[in-house]
């Protein structure tokens, strides 16, 4: 599924759509023929993210928070797609903003769901491999149910995905909304961040910069990561179907943080040390989803080799000398 591949849908609305992922969604859309609102309140997306699509035939910025009660008022639509992608995803935003995390998984998701309702559009909802907490099973599938700390420093996030998963499964069943999950893993690429607190951006950052990478604990937890124009394209073959069930999007490229650190260290050519920082709580030790189901239900997998998509994002944070000064440490 490329840029170019016509959808049925005519007009979508992307909630969230400012932000790292959000933004890629809006560009997939329009090259794709797709009308697009585009709806942020900018707590964490960026209008620069979305600058090169403003005044694009096709495209419309609503600073909206989907909170609100009048929401759906500024979003009249009609809409055949809703992508519910609105939420603080990185730590260093959820743990900021841990009653708006909250709020963004429930009364955003409600408003999300009416205006799908309203306009009987098909809905997504972008949840996340946190909802799997630190894994008991490994890789996860996703009828693995997780292990989940509902009080740690995480749970906003981890709860307010929860719940809007529970939400939205609630609708279907109840109200017959055509509506979908997908559970992301890490993606990373172009418009991250630089000081979310991601391990990709801060190791890039604090490369570029010359400063040591701030590794978390011994190292040995793993991620598996995806580049986001293969997560984009994953996200759309599931909006496209007709799955009602969550299906994981993410990449087969396990690593652990410290080989991530030396992959980043060797390929900017940088001659940083690495540094190992104390561990946050409750960070998962294991990240690897199983893709069966994506693969098999939506010919889906990453296509995009890691050396490729990171060479990619370091080049876009070294084309901005403001983002490798003082990159904060990896949470």
């Amino acid at each position: 599924m490329t840029g170019d591949t016509p959808f049925s849908w005519r007009r979508a609305l992307v909630t969230g759509g400012a932000g790292f992922l959000g933004s890629h969604l809006c560009e997939r859309l329009l090259d794709s023929g797709v009308e697009v609102d585009c709806a942020d309140n900018l707590a964490c997306g960026r209008r620069e993210n979305i600058a090169h699509l403003e005044g694009r035939p096709g495209f419309r910025y609503a600073h909206c928070d989907v909170c609100a009660a009048d929401c759906p008022d500024l979003l009249p639509g009609p809409y055949d797609l809703v992508l519910h992608f609105a939420c603080p995803a990185s730590p260093v935003d959820y743990l900021r903003l841990p009653l708006e995390t909250l709020d963004v998984g429930s009364l955003g998701t409600r408003n999300a769901l009416a205006v799908t309702a309203r306009d009987g559009a098909r809905f997504l909802l972008a949840s996340t491999s946190e909802v799997y907490g630190d894994p008991l099973v490994h890789p996860q599938h996703e009828g693995y149910w997780g292990n989940v700390n509902p009080v740690g420093p995480r749970s906003v996030y981890d709860e307010s995905k929860r719940f809007a998963e529970a939400l939205v499964t609630a609708h279907a069943g109840t109200n017959g909304t055509n509506a979908g999950i997908v559970r992301l893993f890490n993606t990373y690429g172009p418009r991250m961040r630089a000081h979310d607190g991601r391990a990709v951006p801060t190791f890039i950052c604090q490369a570029l910069a010359g400063q040591p990478l701030t590794v978390a604990g011994d190292g040995s937890q793993t991620r598996s990561l995806c580049y986001v124009d293969d997560t984009v394209d994953g996200i759309l073959r599931v909006a496209a179907s007709q799955s009602v069930r969550p299906v994981n999007i993410g990449g087969s490229d396990e690593i652990t943080m410290a080989d991530l650190a030396r992959r980043v260290v060797a390929l900017t050519g940088s001659r940083s040390p690495i540094a190992f920082v104390d561990r946050p709580v409750d960070d998962p030790g294991r990240r690897r989803p199983d893709t069966t189901l994506a693969r098999e239900l939506l010919g889906w997998s990453p296509q995009i080799p890691w050396e490729e998509g990171l060479k990619q994002t370091i080049a876009h944070f070294a084309a901005q000398p403001e983002a490798v000064q003082q990159p904060a440490p990896q949470t």
